[in-house]
């Protein structure tokens, strides 16, 4: 490659292949992840990208765009179980921060505060963790509805008392106004086993021309080093 500037830059074959076989590889590996999270819940799959001049910066012109598109929800038996219907994130506390997921497997502590699996605290749509006004005797008695709202029975009043609204956010931290939660359902992942099997097919083409094409220009080198060793 020669730039106008009067930067020159060249290079043998044998590491242009090996660069373009190392890209394939870790586009292989996006995808292989991909296929292995098929049945995770809140996973979205991952978009392989590759930007100009993947030639000669290799796996650095690769990053990941994740695809946001909603993914197969189905029936669970726990009441704690929430699925988002729409576009969105449930926000939770970290200790590195605010972070967001599409995990809705969520559970009560001794106290009645909303955690993640992770032991986090889930956030409302205030910025605050959620905690039951009571504790239930059984999580059936823990409503929440499409808007978000968290509510829970109160057997000595006889009522259901308002707990918090779930924060669900765009990735961009903007509040969701419809997220159309449902309780009692998880969201699967958003991966398409055949699309997924498809994109393999010319990631792995690709990398066998360019281990041919090293492998060809292996050989030709090997020769003429030899060559050049006998003749001296």
């Amino acid at each position: 490659m020669k730039l106008n500037g009067g930067v020159n830059f060249f290079e043998n074959g044998l590491t242009t292949s090996i660069r373009a076989m190392h890209l394939q590889t870790e586009i292989f590996g996006i995808i292989n992840e991909n296929y292995n999270s098929f049945d995770k819940v809140g996973y979205q799959r991952k978009d392989p990208v590759v930007s100009s001049f993947a030639e000669y910066i290799g796996v650095h012109a690769l990053s990941k765009a994740t695809d946001d598109s909603i993914g197969r929800i189905g029936h669970s038996l726990n009441p704690l179980d929430i699925a988002i219907a729409n576009k969105g994130y449930f926000q939770y506390q970290s200790p590195d921060g605010i972070k967001l997921t599409r995990d809705g497997r969520f559970k009560l502590d001794k106290e009645g505060n909303l955690l993640t699996l992770e032991n986090f605290q889930v956030l409302a749509n205030d910025g605050t963790p959620i905690k039951l006004p009571i504790v239930p005797e059984k999580l059936e008695d823990v409503k929440v509805y499409k808007n978000g709202d968290v509510k829970v029975f109160n057997k000595a009043t006889n009522k259901l008392e308002y707990a918090g609204t779930l924060s669900v956010v765009t990735n961009q931290g903007v509040a969701v106004l419809d997220p159309n939660i449902k309780q009692g359902y998880n969201e699967y992942s958003n991966v398409n086993m055949h699309s997924e099997i498809l994109q393999i097919i010319p990631v792995k083409r690709d990398f066998e021309a360019n281990r041919q094409m090293f492998v060809i220009q292996n050989n030709n080198l090997s020769r003429a080093i030899q060559t050049l060793s006998s003749t001296s």
